[in-house]
This record gives structure tokens, C-alpha cells and sequence, in this order.
């Protein structure tokens, strides 16, 4: 069973995906350096707008409530206050269309 990365649900499948490179972290390289220090909220939001624009071909606003829902449900942000993820998220319809894509 492969692990995914906790701040931004990216697959863990490989050593290369893992902060690091070591396989003991749950977050992946985007998400976080070779220390463990996971990156703000704010630059993970951002990596994950731009990777829906650009794995689905969503605009900015659709990009924007789906990665906010994707987020919204990892274990690093539980209980932790992020600006960026106040506001409106995705529709399940639309999150289910959003990952089919990928």
C-alpha cells in the first residue's frame, strides 16, 4: 500500500517522492525539505492551484475550490488556521471529475 504525502495528497511511490528522499516522511519533496520542514500553507496551496490548471485543464477558480477541498482533508492541516483555506470548495462532483482527469 503506498503512502501519500500529508499536506498535499500526492502519491508516495517511489524514494524520489519523499521529502528527501527518505521514506520514513510523510511528506512529499514538493511539500516539504530534506529536514522534514514542511513548506507554508500558503506555497502548497499555490503548487496545488497550478497543478490542477495544469493536469486538468481547470481555470484558476475550479483549481483553486478543488485544491482547497484536497487540502481541507489531510491530516497536516487538521486544526490548523490557513487563509487560503477559508472559502468555497470544490463540489464533490466536481473533486471526483478533477482527480478522474488525473
Amino acid at each position: 500500500m503506498s503512502k501519500i504525502c500529508n499536506a498535499c495528497g500526492m502519491p508516495l511511490e517511489k524514494k524520489e517522492d519523499f521529502a528527501g528522499g527518505n521514506e520514513e516522511m510523510d511528506y512529499c519533496l514538493h511539500c516539504a525539505d530534506e529536514s522534514g520542514s514542511v513548506h507554508s500553507c500558503e506555497e502548497i496551496f499555490e503548487g496545488g492551484v497550478q497543478f490542477f490548471m495544469g493536469a486538468t485543464g481547470a481555470d484558476r477558480a475550479l483549481a483553486e475550490r478543488v485544491t482547497r477541498k484536497n487540502m481541507k482533508g489531510l491530516p497536516h492541516w487538521q486544526g490548523k488556521t490557513c487563509t487560503v483555506l477559508e472559502g468555497e470548495e470544490a463540489t464533490d462532483a466536481e473533486f471526483a471529475e478533477a482527480l478522474a482527469k488525473l
